[in-house]
């Protein structure tokens, strides 16, 4: 079974937004997905959004804490991408714990790569339950300082 890539491989600092400043969850995912869009292996960006928006129709994917994993397997990939956006207003994510969204991250990838992106899923879910991470990330001035949060964090977990 192979290893899903490292979180801090595929969230650069270029793949990561601070302080953003929109009104809706829907604007939260074309933050996002404009964030990887010219990543090589994003095909097809507006196919991208549509898919994660479906999937987020389907069930909320804010999973408290102020946090959201918005992400789809999709065509519109032909690799795994994420992207990573703390918010500079919480929004409503339909959360389960009804608390709005602070910080987001993006991820998709395409169909064949289920396993994988699962893993990816529950080590996000796992990071982000830190208080501590999730802390760093709100309180990151830059790209920078966010990719280096999410770096050191993942780094104790490993």
């Amino acid at each position: 079974m192979p290893t899903a890539p490292p979180l801090s491989d595929l969230l650069p600092p270029e793949h990561i937004v601070v302080g953003l400043d929109v009104a809706t969850r829907e604007e939260v995912v074309g933050a996002l997905v404009r964030a990887v869009a010219a990543d090589g292996a994003v095909v097809d960006a507006e196919r991208l959004e549509a898919d994660v928006l479906a999937r987020e129709a389907m069930m909320s994917t804010g999973v408290g804490h102020g946090v959201a994993l918005p992400h789809a397997r999709s065509a519109a990939t032909s690799g795994t991408v994420a992207a990573l956006a703390t918010l500079g207003r919480p929004v409503d994510f339909a959360s389960f714990d009804g608390e709005p969204v602070e910080i987001a991250v993006l991820l998709a990838g395409p169909e064949a790569e289920r396993g994988g992106h699962v893993r990816l899923l529950s080590r996000l879910s796992l990071l982000l339950s830190d208080v501590d991470l999730r802390r760093r990330l709100r309180e990151a001035a830059t790209p920078a300082e966010a990719a280096a949060a999410l770096r050191d964090a993942e780094a104790v977990a490993s």
